[in-house]
């Protein structure tokens, strides 16, 4: 019967679901992955290849799904953006569906106890699966022997004795246990949901308050120096080369692109310029003695700032002498 057992493993692609997925291996079960994907957080980069861990794996997007969940979340925030008890309980609930429709029997996790203070306590790792609708179904092999048996150990699915007691922030276990395994291709465990950290988190809550917003306009979050000049109007300033070439990559038709004329400095970006029709003029000025703040400018100095946008396929441009805007007037403006 073994040969038949399928458990559905929520994979991130982080060491911890690596390990999670080779214990359950180890005892004859059938593993299939599911990574859910959100500009958030997604498969982890420089993990070990799944088709290498011999499982198949559906990733399944869920950021309509989260968008919603972050503006009103039932069990509230962490330190900055991050609801991650709704967010955990949501992937239950998808991974569930996929239990049903791959025969699975049940969830494995590479969730360890006491390692993230909100979503990996006792009590949060309870509700959560009772929510789901998985009480007695999710298994956590790293820390299954610190927690009360599960579905799968009763029925002698899963052996007990062969499940680990991983507690706590450390790592020393898993990078041990990695070795034992051979396992050498896996991502440091910095990094993770951007809603975690502070300086994303701010910027996401600021585009919230935009009448409406993209998804594109999440991923440009993570790029360049923001500032907010109206409700609806944004710029987004490279930071370096690698920045300025992204950013070009997002230019829509409703867009500006300011960098100075001579190509020394950073590549910005005006969002929804050419939606704004009042008072059109002062935002591209506000938005030109940015630029030239970054073009190593003293206050009393001026740069000639290359504005260039498309209409109708058409491309146009002009230049503006600005300049460079007061230190204490860009940092009212930074968001």
């Amino acid at each position: 019967m073994k040969d038949r057992l399928k458990a559905i493993a929520l994979y991130s692609g982080g060491l911890d679901s690596i390990l999670a997925i080779k214990l359950m291996q180890a005892q004859g079960i059938k593993v299939i992955g599911v990574n859910f994907k959100t500009p958030f957080f997604s498969l982890e980069r420089n993990s070990l290849n799944h088709q290498e861990l011999g499982i198949e794996i559906e990733i399944i997007d869920i950021t309509n799904d989260l968008l919603k969940i972050i503006q009103n979340p039932a069990y509230g925030f962490g330190k900055n953006m991050n609801p991650c008890i709704d967010c955990h309980l949501l992937m239950y609930k998808k991974a569930k569906e996929i239990m049903h429709k791959k025969g699975a029997l049940f969830l494995i996790t590479g969730e360890v106890l006491g390692e993230r203070p909100m979503s990996q306590n006792r009590n949060s790792l309870i509700v959560i699966e009772r929510e789901a609708g998985l009480e007695n179904r999710v298994l956590r092999p790293l820390s299954a022997r610190l927690m009360p048996e599960t579905l799968p150990e009763q029925k002698g699915w899963v052996r007990r004795e062969e499940l680990l007691d991983i507690s706590g922030r450390s790592r020393k276990r898993q990078l041990e246990l990695a070795k034992e395994m051979k396992i050498m291709e896996y991502p440091s465990p910095a990094g993770g949901c951007k809603l975690t950290e502070p300086g994303f988190a701010r910027r996401l809550k600021d585009l919230f308050q935009q009448e409406n917003f993209s998804l594109e306009e999440i991923e440009l979050l993570k790029l360049g120096r923001h500032f907010r000049l109206e409700k609806n109007l944004k710029l987004v300033v490279g930071r370096n080369q690698k920045e300025n070439e992204k950013l070009l990559t997002f230019v829509q038709k409703e867009d500006l692109i300011l960098r100075a004329r001579n190509l020394k400095g950073p590549v910005a970006l005006l969002k929804r310029a050419l939606l704004n029709k009042d008072n059109n003029y002062n935002f591209i000025l506000k938005a030109s003695q940015i630029v030239a703040h970054y073009c190593d400018k003293t206050e009393q100095e001026q740069e000639e700032v290359y504005i260039n946008y498309f209409n109708q396929d058409k491309q146009y441009f002009y230049t503006i002498k600005v300049k460079p805007i007061l230190e204490r007037e860009l940092e009212e403006l930074r968001i």
